[in-house]
């Protein structure tokens, strides 16, 4: 099971304990993977305050960073694709040339964060980068949260990255998530829900038919897809 954390796994004490118990009452394990927004300080202390199981796989920084096994080692050669082509300080000027945009302090070397004013201001900024032909994927998400990634980041491709490194081939897989940021993971063809409590940019995305939409919200949604895919 491959989840976001914010508004997904986590949000709903309840229905995330009816769904860790019912992950243990199976004849089979649930690996996890972690999908997160969050850099990697901050997604280990929402795992404490949250009492989560440790990750199998931990993905932070909208996919910037991949950390294996129980101590979390950094994945070095997806760090390694990771700097390939970076330019913040490109990036950083287009961005201070931009009206609009507040700089996020975030720990991570491969990643510039902003909040912005409005969808225009974040479109205004998206326009410019391509327009300056720096390499980046830009991730817009929850009405205001403006990411740049490197070319080859994003949640869906750490994703893929990580199915491939671990030869993942015939297992069952959900993926869930709630919000923009999230998209590209959804969108890759596994098995997949937007929670019910989902922002309004996902609520809107075209139906897919490996994406089922849930009524419950947060973990009662990764629940309720986990019964209609493989019951």
């Amino acid at each position: 099971m491959a989840t976001d954390l914010d508004g997904t796994l986590v949000g709903d004490a309840e229905a995330l304990q009816e769904l860790l118990s019912f992950y243990s009452e199976q004849a089979y394990d649930v690996a996890l993977v972690y999908v997160t927004g969050r850099h990697l300080r901050s997604a280990l202390s929402l795992a404490e305050r949250e009492n989560l199981p440790v990750p199998d796989v931990l993905i932070t920084d909208v996919g910037a960073e991949i950390h294996i096994g129980s101590d979390l080692e950094k994945d070095l050669r997806w760090d390694e694709m990771m700097t390939e082509g970076w330019q913040p300080e490109a990036v950083s000027r287009l961005a201070e040339a931009a009206e609009g945009l507040t700089l996020q302090e975030i720990p991570t070397r491969c990643r510039l964060s902003y909040h912005a004013d409005g969808p225009e201001t974040a479109g205004r900024f998206e326009q410019s980068l391509k327009d300056s032909g720096i390499p980046h994927t830009f991730v817009f998400s929850s009405g205001r949260d403006v990411d740049v990634l490197p070319a080859a980041a994003g949640k869906g491709r750490a994703l893929s990255y990580v199915f491939d490194k671990f030869g993942v081939r015939d297992a069952r897989i959900l993926i869930a998530g709630d919000s923009g940021n999230d998209r590209d993971m959804l969108e890759l063809g596994h098995p997949a829900v937007i929670v019910g409590n989902a922002h309004p940019e996902l609520r809107r995305t075209e139906a897919l038919p490996h994406v089922f939409r849930a009524s419950r919200r947060c973990a009662g949604g990764i629940r309720e897809a986990w019964e209609h895919f493989f019951s």
